[in-house]
């Protein structure tokens, strides 16, 4: 394929789109389609590639569905449900239908079933609470499927929380934990096997875990690495963001983790870095960084055959949006092209 199509969602009244000509290396904005309030997080229906869903991460969240047309043009919002809190930064789909959505601010969350189309919400879903720590704060900020279990981290709470099914869909509850160290505020998670990959937001921290059994909360970390990048500005000041592990493939046979920083005080002229590393000996070895130009990624999103390219945008100063490639089989990223006609994309799916 030659032209790709990605959406990418902020914190406006819509959710942009971008066509990317791979032989061409051109990004151009196509397309600015109405949603609710900071469609910030969007995610594509794991089967059926025409319904998308975007949060609304406002003090009184939501949760919109949408038609993606074959021509890649986003309907109006089909359906708009409460997300149950304040600021939902996440929303996911489970291999079930089931529409995750998580309130940062809110400590609480709702898995979502749908009804008679994936469009449709089915809006008696329960709210999921998640304790909140002695003089702290729970922030669960994202949900990813695990078998029967939905693990959630919560950047404030300092744990990975593991969700269960409780009798039908929608109804869920808390059946554990993984203890995280503390202070490090874990924001994003990966799974491989039994390994849990951790991205902490607070101490810009990567760690490994093995997936401990239900009746115990803690386990040791296998490895525990920093992703900030060598020689930052004076006061520079980190805040990881996002994590990626691709498949492998004939192309790409080793198994690389791509990690986002965001620089949140004085910018490097080179902009943030994307840490690449590699998992091998029960370690975590860093293979690169690399400066992407763009400054504060806080998420990034692969596409084209085998995950060969990779989608990321800048929240701070000239915001754009840009596309690299991966090379060298997948140890380094090289920038292909950049587009800087709207500021603040920050997530992103490709069609």
């Amino acid at each position: 394929m030659v032209n790709f199509t990605i959406l990418a969602g902020g914190y406006d009244l819509f959710i942009a789109a971008y066509l990317f000509n791979s032989n061409a290396s051109s990004l151009s904005l196509i397309g600015q389609y109405p949603s609710g309030p900071n469609p910030s997080w969007i995610s594509l229906h794991p089967t059926n590639k025409s319904i998308l869903y975007a949060t609304n991460e406002i003090t009184e969240g939501a949760v919109q569905s949408f038609t993606v047309m074959p021509n890649g043009v986003l309907s109006e919002a089909v359906e708009t449900v409460p997300s149950g809190g304040d600021t939902p930064a996440f929303v996911g789909v489970l291999s079930t239908g089931q529409v995750t959505v998580m309130n940062y601010v809110g400590a609480n969350g709702r898995i979502i079933p749908t009804t008679d189309t994936p469009l449709d919400f089915d809006d008696t879903a329960g709210i999921i609470s998640f304790p909140i720590p002695d003089g702290g704060a729970s922030n669960p900020h994202m949900a990813l499927e695990y078998g029967s279990e939905v693990l959630v981290p919560d950047l404030g709470g300092d744990t990975v929380w593991r969700l269960k099914e409780n009798g039908s869909p929608g109804n869920w509850k808390i059946i554990g934990s993984i203890a995280q160290p503390a202070g490090s505020g874990p924001r994003h998670i990966a799974v491989e096997g039994d390994l849990l990959f951790t991205l902490h937001q607070t101490t810009s921290t990567l760690t490994v875990q093995k997936i401990p059994s239900l009746d115990t909360k803690t386990a040791p970390l296998l490895a525990n690495v920093s992703i900030v990048p060598p020689d930052p500005p004076f006061n520079a000041s980190f805040a990881a963001a996002e994590l990626l592990i691709p498949k492998t493939s004939e192309r790409f046979p080793v198994q690389y983790i791509y990690a986002s920083n965001r620089n949140m005080g004085e910018a490097d002229e080179r902009g943030d870095t994307i840490a690449i590393f590699q998992y091998v000996g029960g370690k975590l070895e860093l293979v690169t960084h690399v400066y992407t130009g763009l400054d504060q990624v806080r998420t990034m999103e692969f596409g084209g055959e085998d995950s060969e390219y990779l989608v990321a945008g800048g929240v701070a100063r000239n915001g754009s949006v840009a596309v690299f490639r991966r090379v060298d089989e997948g140890r380094n990223l090289e920038e292909i092209v950049r587009n800087i006609d709207l500021p603040v994309r920050v997530s992103f799916v490709w069609l």
